[in-house]
């Protein structure tokens, strides 16, 4: 197959929608002899700050001359960025090898690999071709169930803990944190951020039964600045450089200051439009609540023109509360996204719990009539990272097309 036909065929396999478990990824692993030899890997679950502490982790790793691999989701833009070996996105080329090989493997398997099984098995095909030494490997949801979870790290990272997911994770912060806990192995050093002492518990009770050391960082990165915006970011750095420790990989100061200067995690309070249009990746309560600080810290009172889109399994209409103090107008759209909110949806909510603040949907609720619109100050797009994707895609010159997924 060529990449397109392979994609597609890759896309075709969300029909088989989410299926926590390990026992059909162990499988599709040992039938393709994954991971390869000699590699370490980093695990890292929580709720928020899992990309950025990531993406911390790999420039630092990179920066001090380490030959990393990463492996994160959902993408932005196109599906490739998802599996990177040394900064760079696999290529077109390697997508296609791999994608075509394990269809000829796994098309009579009953059950039928799930499109982020099969995401990851070709993401350690590839890092094993390439030459991959340090791996920094995100889980897609959760960690007990996570497909990630059938790879033995060399630490096991969490960042701060919310509520998010319920209807798999559980519908408090104590099953939450259990589902997260459950990367937790034996004989394999944890390192956290600082937690709910609901979620805290969990981890330490967790760390104990496996008899392995669990530390809590204690005090954010402040010694030289940072590629990302916000307070909450010198505490994903901190996280990230404690958990290159743990593992025995931390580099020299002058690699760590070079790494966290540099690192590249799009959307993540970025700035377009000599900084008229601020994206955030923000889709949940506690990550709109830092928003909303990064954006008090950034700007003071200014309020903002927000653009809004979500997906279902959110709780939109709380983050629209958090979000209604620094907010002058409301524009809503309809993410490009199967399980997108209707913009119209969105629009009842905030003039419910927002009655005080005016709120519209521009012409059919595209994200171009939303940017483009005749908004006061300084515009702010946030509610979900697909929304951001897109936005990426249309307003900034990378000239990739959008690539939309459900997963």
């Amino acid at each position: 197959m060529e990449y397109g036909p392979a994609l597609e065929w890759l896309y075709s396999v969300q029909q088989f929608g989410i299926k926590p478990g390990l026992d059909n990824t162990r499988k599709l692993l040992k039938a393709l002899q994954l991971p390869g030899t000699g590699q370490k890997f980093l695990h890292v679950a929580g709720t928020n700050g899992k990309g950025s502490t990531c993406a911390f982790m790999e420039s630092v790793l990179r920066a001090g001359a380490e030959r990393t691999a990463l492996f994160t989701s959902p993408h932005l833009i196109q599906f490739r960025e998802r599996i990177q070996t040394g900064g760079v996105m696999i290529p077109e080329e390697e997508v296609a090898r791999s994608l075509t090989s394990l269809r000829t493997v796994v098309e009579k398997w009953q059950p039928h690999p799930t499109f982020f099984e099969l995401t990851l098995a070709l993401a350690l095909d590839w890092f094993d071709r390439a030459g991959a030494e340090i791996v920094v490997l995100e889980t897609g949801m959760g960690g007990r169930l996570d497909s990630t979870n059938a790879v033995k790290p060399a630490v096991s990272v969490l960042t701060p803990i919310a509520m998010d997911h319920q209807q798999w994770l559980g519908s408090t912060l104590t099953e939450i944190a259990g589902e997260k806990a459950g990367i937790i192995k034996p004989g394999v050093p944890v390192v956290s951020a600082p937690q709910h002492p609901d979620a805290e518990a969990v981890l330490r009770a967790a760390a104990a039964a496996a008899g392995t050391t669990i530390h809590f960082v204690d005090e954010p990165w402040t010694d030289g600045p940072l590629s990302l915006a916000g307070a909450h970011q010198q505490w994903n750095a901190a996280l990230a450089l404690a958990a290159l420790e743990a593992a025995d990989c931390l580099p020299k100061l002058p690699a760590i200051r070079a790494g966290l200067a540099n690192a590249v995690w799009p959307a993540r309070f970025q700035s377009l439009s000599g900084g008229r249009l601020i994206i955030d990746g923000a889709h949940n309560p506690h990550s709109i609540e830092r928003l909303v600080t990064t954006w008090r810290e950034q700007f003071g009172t200014d309020k903002a023109a927000l653009i809004f889109g979500a997906v279902d399994g959110k709780d939109h209409g709380q983050s629209l509360t958090l979000l209604a103090p620094i907010v002058s107008e409301a524009v809503f759209v309809s993410v490009d996204s199967p399980r997108a909110i209707p913009a119209a949806e969105l629009l009842k909510t905030w003039q419910e719990k927002v009655p005080g603040v005016a709120g519209r949907i521009v012409g059919r609720g595209t994200l171009t009539e939303a940017v483009a619109a005749d908004l006061p100050g300084r515009k702010l797009l946030c509610g979900s990272l697909y929304l951001c994707g897109e936005a990426l895609s249309l307003f900034t010159d990378s000239g990739q097309a959008f690539e939309a997924s459900a997963q």
